[in-house]
């Protein structure tokens, strides 16, 4: 799923955002990315959709290399990956029902199978009944998970959640948590970005992604990395 071999990214300032990482990751697993901010988590999040590309090393997201020569290529890998973030990216004026339909507009699916696709994520995340409510009137909590519905309408083979729960409460902190856990399958490969692990203490992630300064350890959970 996602292999990476002696990757550092260095950005145009000098500033060394990931150093020397090694990754093996397997298809259908939970990872969390933890560390404190600033330590590389984003930046590893934006290596993996292609937004940026390793300086140095050799990346591979779903036997994709991760090149900047082989952009057209990247640009279709992104159908397959679900992103979530935490400024959320939601259209304003919009429902709900909506934006979720909108996340799917580049893949070429009919509009009477968007619907169905954008209505059943919100039912798995639990607003079918905001379904026509202006994404304006929801609540934070509420906003979030129009975002992950966006994200896995699509049914993506990659959910890249970077810092979900930033301002969120701990509760609903949480409950954010779980849900992107339940879309973890055989087919479906979650990785989360988080500073606040006392969150995660009885998560059923595979492995922990321990960022420090650019580098990064990992932390077997699961039995598989």
């Amino acid at each position: 799923m996602i292999k990476a071999r002696n990757v550092s990214l260095v950005y145009r300032d000098g500033t060394v955002a990931l150093d020397d990482v090694n990754l093996d990751l397997h298809a259908g697993g939970l990872y969390y990315v933890i560390g404190p901010s600033g330590s590389g988590k984003t930046s590893l999040m934006k290596l993996l959709i292609g937004i940026e590309f390793p300086t140095t090393g050799f990346l591979e997201v779903m036997g994709q290399p991760m090149r900047k020569r082989e952009t057209a290529k990247i640009r279709k890998l992104r159908r397959d990956i679900g992103p979530v973030f935490q400024e959320f990216k939601l259209i304003s004026g919009r429902t709900a029902i909506e934006n979720v339909i909108m996340g799917m507009r580049f893949l070429d699916i009919p509009m009477n199978k968007a619907k169905e696709l954008a209505k059943n994520a919100l039912v798995r995340v639990g607003l079918e009944h905001k379904a026509f409510t202006l994404v304006d009137r929801l609540s934070y909590g509420e906003a979030q998970r129009v975002a992950i519905a966006r994200a896995v309408a699509r049914r993506p083979a990659l959910i890249l959640a970077d810092e979900p729960t930033g301002n969120l409460d701990h509760d609903n902190a949480v409950k954010i948590f779980r849900l992107l856990e339940s879309f973890k399958d055989r087919n479906t490969t979650v990785l989360i970005t988080t500073h606040a692990t006392h969150l995660i203490g009885g998560c059923n992630a595979d492995a922990l992604l321990c960022v420090e300064k650019g580098k990064i350890s990992i932390e077997r959970r699961g039995g598989r990395t």
